[in-house]
């Protein structure tokens, strides 16, 4: 899940409260200060463009100046990288796409558009007055986000540049568009081999597939499963999106107008089988990855593959793993395993709880899963405790989507002319080192609103946490990737009794219980492991190695030096959608929005490759962590 707030500023410096010394409008700031930028890019004058900036500043690129996913911050870094990038990238044409915005507190925002040597690009900019240069207030960059949108020369076939489709005249090629498809689907991964291997067929890999496929980037998803959305049709029977829809499109094909708030797993599914066939994503169903190695001399890959019972080598020169931003399933190991003589699964195998009438189920966590799990059992009259052995962060779905989501993902934000990709924009521009400070109050005005939900949930014994800093769910998401539950009616039913809690750690297992390190023992028939997963790079160790998994390092966290997220302060989300120290190796993952968001670039990053585009990355993360 994942929230947003637009900041809430505080008065700059000499701004007395927002009445700023220059006396222009928004749109005239933005205008004056884009100009005065670009000047300074355009003579290579890497100290006057650094000091448009404030001290506390914070630059944000998405593969337009460092072919990377990353963040620099302040005077230092941000000249740092002016000095490595500015001569190869050359921006130009600066200007606002739509009129600037007054933010209050002298802070002003718009939208921007510039070009580079090789592509177009978009981004938002947020500027208010520093007087501390002693000349009464002049306009300097808060934040700025510089995002790639298209490669020039290699755009996609799309609006005026689609395709024609029929054949107009005489053509040699008497091939019918199936019989095309068809030949190409069988020369795939035997007389041609893909460029880009995605491994994983979820929404990510399926959004990823879609990018390359309009980008003429021959490609391949694989995925185990028999079809494309059974990543969803077989989890749990009550799992549906939290997330609302406005938040959940797919590239190119948003969801239809009638599509639910919330949508069931079964419905994604069928969507996600529909988009991929729709969208014509080169996609093998029913196929597992056996092992994979990188060939240092030729830089490129050469996968073992089953394909239903067919053993295939490839050969690409990128990889990707798309398998899911959680990882592999965390089960832990404790004495007794081997003698209960119950049924043991982990949660991502839980059918649901059909077949578990007349037994007691013990769900060991107390995360989104867990909550989901414990509902639909006790929905159907099964006995299920819930066994949480640290404090959850819940919020109320029906808050978060009013409070936190409202202004960009909403039914009433498309009213006011919100798109998916200016949401997506606004949401991007806000940096992850100042994000926590505007995502408190958001927390503060829900914890009042809901005063009394809280309340009886820790009347009921449920130990509630916000997050280290108060600051919620969102930077729980992106620092831990656990730790909360959206309240979707689990909460009422723990608050009433009518799923049994209990606190502590596991110890062992019994033939027919539950045993905690204090001695608590539960009756149980069925054990769930709601207990979470692992790195990505868990994924990585299995196909290439732990050597391989270990120059990667962990993935996912911002280093915020917050619980299970260790610094040192990354500033981007570790090894996600970027280069990583494993040349030829990528990682893609996250949310549906994440999927829809970071596809964009990582299929750009990808596609210049191909095309043999320079790409000299910039701050290529160093490893801090293994998994």
């Amino acid at each position: 899940m994942t929230q947003t707030l637009e900041p809430v500023v505080p008065p700059a410096p000499g701004t007395d409260g927002g009445r700023t010394a220059v006396d222009r409008t928004p749109q005239q700031r933005i205008e004056t200060w884009l100009r005065d930028f670009e000047s300074a890019l355009a003579a290579l004058d890497i100290e006057r463009a650094t000091n448009s900036f404030l001290t506390d500043s914070y630059w944000r690129d998405l593969t337009a100046f460092t072919w990377n996913i990353k963040t620099v911050e302040g005077h230092e870094q941000i000249a740092d990288m002016l000095s490595a990038r500015l001569a190869d990238t050359r921006p130009s044409n600066f200007a606002a796409t739509e009129p600037a915005t007054d933010d209050g507190d002298g802070v002003v925002s718009a939208f921007i558009g510039f070009e580079t040597a090789v592509g177009r690009c978009e981004g938002h900019l947020r500027i208010r007055p520093d007087d501390s240069d002693g000349d009464g207030g002049t306009d300097k960059a808060w934040t700025l986000l510089t995002t790639m949108q298209e490669l020039k020369g290699h755009e996609e076939s799309s609006g005026p540049a689609r395709p024609l489709g029929a054949v107009h005249g005489s053509d040699p090629d008497t091939r019918s568009w199936a019989e095309k498809k068809a030949e190409e689907e069988l020369a795939l991964g035997r007389a041609t081999q893909p460029y880009v291997l995605v491994i994983g067929g979820g929404q990510g890999g399926i959004a990823l597939g879609a990018r390359l496929r309009q980008l003429g980037v021959p490609s391949v998803v694989v995925d185990r499963h028999e079809r494309p959305g059974d990543q969803w049709r077989k989890r749990y029977k009550s799992l549906c999106l939290h997330d609302p829809v406005w938040y959940d499109h797919l590239p190119y094909l948003p969801f239809p107008d009638n599509w639910p708030v919330f949508a069931p797993k079964d419905k994604i599914g069928d969507w996600l089988e529909f988009y991929t066939k729709v969208m014509e994503v080169p996609y093998w169903s029913k196929t597992t990855c056996l092992s994979a190695a990188y060939d240092d001399a030729e830089s490129r890959w050469t996968v073992e593959v089953d394909r239903d019972g067919e053993r295939l080598t490839l050969h690409p020169t990128q990889l990707v793993l798309a398998t899911g931003m959680s990882g592999k399933p965390a089960v832990p190991s404790v004495p007794g395993q081997d003698v209960f003589a119950g049924e043991q699964h982990h949660s991502s195998a839980h059918p649901g709880p059909d077949g578990y009438a007349g037994k007691k189920v013990v769900v060991i966590g107390s995360n989104n899963s867990a909550h989901d799990i414990c509902k639909a059992l006790v929905d159907n009259g099964v006995d299920a405790t819930m066994v949480q052995r640290s404090s959850t962060h819940i919020v109320k779905s029906d808050s978060l989507r009013s409070i936190a989501l409202g202004s960009l993902y909403s039914e009433e934000a498309v009213a006011s002319g919100m798109t998916t990709k200016k949401a997506d924009l606004t949401f991007a521009s806000l940096p992850y080192r100042i994000m926590h400070q505007f995502q408190v109050p958001v927390y503060d005005q829900i914890r009042e609103q809901d005063k009394e939900f809280y309340d009886r949930l820790e009347a009921a014994g449920f130990q509630l946490d916000f997050g280290d800093d108060d600051s919620g769910l969102f930077m729980k998401y992106l620092r831990r990737g656990s730790g909360y539950y959206i309240d979707v009616g689990a909460s009422e039913l723990i608050a009433d009794g009518t799923i049994n809690l209990v606190h502590g750690q596991l110890d062992h297992l019994t033939e027919t219980s539950v045993v905690l390190t204090d001695g608590t023992e539960i009756d149980a028939d069925v054990v769930v492991y709601a207990t979470g997963y692992g790195s990505m790079n868990g994924w990585a160790a299995d196909l290439m190695g732990q050597e391989v998994a270990d120059r990667v390092g962990k993935v996912w966290g911002l280093g915020s030096d917050t619980t299970k997220d260790p610094g040192p302060w990354e500033g981007e989300q570790r090894n996600m959608w970027k280069p990583t120290q494993q040349p030829g190796l990528w990682f893609h993952g996250g949310n549906l929005h994440q999927s829809r968001h970071y596809s964009l670039y990582l299929a750009l990053q990808l596609k210049a490759r191909y095309e043999g585009i320079p790409t000299s990355v910039y701050g290529l993360a160093d490893v801090h962590h293994l998994n």
